[in-house]
């Protein structure tokens, strides 16, 4: 029996990394159902910011990766007419998009999808954290006009929308009305290594190694990590790492940096490939993101598969992690003071109970990512759209 085809349209896919979490989202989905759907995934020829494609990738072409097809468009083969090609030239069960937004990967191929007559074709649209009011925030004299006029025309009228969590499902209900189809399913998530985890078991002296590891702007708040830190009264090593994709605001943070006190150092380590994520962020006390939302926030599930704690904004799904003894969960408009006294108390852990405190953290990673709901409702979500029940 041949397994229901799932064309998906996203900006970045493997072996890309430096736009973050979305690639993650997509790709760990592969590796769980792969065996069960047939992913063909239609995605940009190179990573965020790069101006020369892939090396060893056949261009415009079907490749087999991991468990699923992917198809590298180059830049002067995106038009609707394009779009419109794959789309009927490609067997599919359910058109899966990855954007809100993204007016190539996601506004072309829906009305590539109505012109081409796959109107009865079903369509699933993840908005990936795009209606969070953080993100709302980022250019909203665009997004706002942009939500009017879809929600005029229904554009979105008739798809499937694949919310990653209730408080996202809100969210679309609030923008597209109550009518609106949605699914909630978690993303999934790798639970990091047992090697990764004790790659750092042994007690460190100070300073407390603190790292933010994301996309460097506004929406990942570094500024406001950094103001935080400047008002440190004990020793700290604060390790950026992240791709620069907004270079104005990087220079903000750069400024903050070099007004830094003594006993506060400051560094930037560049752009983590994703096979490094996990030993990199094993080797730091804390991780910090005190991020303005996230739909999921994959980065936070690897630190905490790796047993580091974690201090993060109230703006994720990371919810009440100071009652689970894992982190924090902070609101920012409290200002810095909270995320100080956090510090502190991360410090007297480290010093006094390390070991036992990265052990809790692993522990509730492996009992969290591990939940085999995740998965069925993932798989449900598809089989359900394809089986026209939603």
């Amino acid at each position: 029996m041949s397994r229901p085809i799932i064309l998906t349209f996203v900006r970045y896919f493997l072996p890309g990394y430096k736009s973050g979490g979305p690639v993650q989202t997509l790709a760990n989905m592969v590796e769980a159902l792969g065996d069960e759907f047939e992913f063909r995934i239609i995605t940009s020829d190179r990573d965020m910011l790069d101006s020369q494609p892939y090396s060893g990738i056949a261009l415009d072409a079907w490749n087999r990766v991991q468990k699923s097809w992917v198809y590298y468009v180059s830049p002067g083969k995106r038009s609707i007419r394009d779009w419109g090609r794959l789309i009927r030239e490609t067997p599919n069960d359910v058109i899966y998009l990855n954007s809100l937004f993204d007016p190539i990967f996601t506004v072309l191929p829906l009305l590539a999808q109505k012109l081409a007559g796959s109107k009865n074709k079903p369509v699933v649209v993840a908005p990936r954290g795009e209606l969070s009011p953080g993100a709302l925030a980022q250019k909203f004299w665009k997004k706002n006009p942009f939500l009017s006029v879809v929600k005029t025309i229904g554009l979105y009228r008739a798809v499937l929308w694949h919310a990653s969590s209730e408080d996202e499902a809100q969210l679309i209900s609030q923008r597209f009305g109550t009518a609106a189809k949605v699914a909630v399913a978690c993303n999934l998530s790798a639970l990091g290594s047992q090697s990764d985890f004790n790659r750092f078991s042994v007690i460190c002296d100070k300073p407390l190694r603190i790292v933010f590891l994301s996309r460097i702007s506004k929406m990942k708040n570094l500024d406001f990590a950094l103001m935080v830190l400047q008002k440190s009264h004990f020793p700290v090593q604060f390790d950026i790492w992240g791709t620069l994709e907004d270079k104005a605001y990087w220079r903000t943070c750069q400024k903050l940096m070099e007004s830094m006190p003594d006993h506060v150092e400051v560094r930037y380590r560049g752009v983590a490939e994703h096979a490094e994520v996990n030993s990199i962020l094993s080797n730091y006390d804390l991780f910090f993101l005190p991020t303005l939302g996230e739909n999921y926030g994959h980065v936070i599930a690897e630190a905490l598969s790796v047993g580091t704690p974690v201090l993060l904004s109230d703006q994720t799904p990371w919810r009440n992690l100071s009652c689970q003894g894992v982190g924090w969960d902070l609101p920012l408009e409290n200002g810095v003071a909270g995320f100080l006294e956090a510090i502190a108390e991360a410090l007297r852990k480290v010093e006094i109970e390390r070991d036992a405190w990265r052990q809790r953290v692993f522990e509730f990673a492996k009992d969290r990512l591990n939940d085999p709901a995740l998965l069925e409702a993932n798989r449900a979500l598809f089989l359900r759209v394809i089986a026209g029940k939603v």
